[in-house]
């Protein structure tokens, strides 16, 4: 029987104004009308985002923050680093963004199985005083810290499978033992966080697992990553949740990755966390090929729902030589944790 499978979506998210910046609203468009012509919206829940309030945003950001994304977006709109444009309607964009995973999480925790957040602005590279790397507010790490306010779950596991290290969740987190960052991504690249030495600090050490890989990472390497280091620290973590900060810019044909996944891999990688989670909340990240976006953010909903929409084709699953090593390093320093 096919999983319940929430989609949270709305037009409002299209008037966060990036002009030709590699983030833009074509990118919403293109997965929409992918997944309209492929008849899938059918078997998906629409979930009504609300927007998020600003006591909600201060459970990560600063107030200073907050007010002077506000106030610049009040004045027609700007950057927020050399990366990060805003226009005058992003401030309440990113609220509803943030509120988009709020309303799923409510979903999850009352009916649904898991649900995919269609939104934007992205947000794992947003700091608590700062936005950069395309990101307004952190959706992924405000939405664990209201699944435990709000909702009472002691445990949340953050995946982030996005090709870039999301240094703003790490930091949100990197004391806390009740919420496990997990994340893969290439190394050295932006922005030069995620080494494989940082793993959280005071209680929180041991709660922080980097896996920093080389370029030209495909399937095979990530798949065998998942089943030899993230499948275990979840059956020993035993997250109430799981949040996956879902970018899909590691794909072969992605023009600012330069990793090597498809879009069947990325299935692959959600069926092997669907089958060890109690309910899963992915949130969009980055993706910037819309063709490669589309087909994949396909391939995730696919295997979320267990919809069997297209044949499953073999993966080679053999890692290369370096990946295998990069492992056994991090199962290595990870060993002496209990979590």
């Amino acid at each position: 029987m096919p999983s319940k499978v929430g989609l949270v979506y709305s037009d409002e998210y299209l008037k966060h104004d990036t002009g030709d910046h590699p983030e833009n609203s074509k990118r919403l468009e293109a997965i929409l009308s992918f997944l309209k012509g492929k008849n899938v919206l059918k078997d998906l829940t629409f979930i009504n985002p609300r927007k998020a309030d600003l006591k909600e945003i201060e459970y990560l950001h600063s107030s200073s923050y907050i007010q002077g994304v506000r106030e610049l977006c009040k004045r027609g709109g700007g950057f927020l680093d050399p990366d990060t444009p805003v226009s005058k309607e992003s401030f309440q964009v990113a609220l509803l963004a943030a509120g988009g995973v709020f309303s799923a999480i409510d979903r999850i925790v009352d009916d649904l199985d898991s649900a995919f957040c269609l939104i934007r602005p992205p947000g794992h590279h947003a700091l608590k005083k700062k936005g950069m790397g395309f990101c307004v507010f952190n959706n992924i790490a405000l939405g664990a810290r209201y699944a435990q306010n709000k909702h009472r779950l002691k445990k949340i596991l953050i995946l982030d499978w996005d090709v870039h290290h999301g240094n703003g969740t790490q930091e949100a987190f990197y004391r806390d033992p009740s919420v496990l960052y997990f994340s893969l991504h290439r190394y050295p690249h932006y922005p030069g966080t995620g080494d494989i030495e940082e793993i959280g600090e005071g209680e929180g050490r041991g709660y922080t697992v980097n896996v920093p890989l080389p370029p030209g990472c495909g399937d095979g390497d990530y798949i065998y990553i998942f089943k030899e280091i993230l499948l275990p620290i979840m059956k020993d973590f035993k997250p109430g949740i799981t949040l996956i900060s879902a970018g899909f810019d590691a794909h072969a044909d992605d023009p600012l990755g330069g990793m090597s996944l498809t879009s069947q891999g990325y299935g692959a990688l959600t069926t092997l966390v669907r089958e060890s989670s109690k309910g899963i909340v992915s949130c969009l990240e980055g993706g910037y090929n819309l063709k490669a976006l589309r087909e994949s953010v396909l391939a995730h909903l696919d295997s979320l729902g267990e919809f069997n929409l297209f044949p499953k084709e073999r993966i080679d699953e053999e890692p290369n030589r370096g990946v295998k090593e990069i492992v056994k390093k991090v199962k290595g320093i990870h060993s002496k944790y209990t979590r």
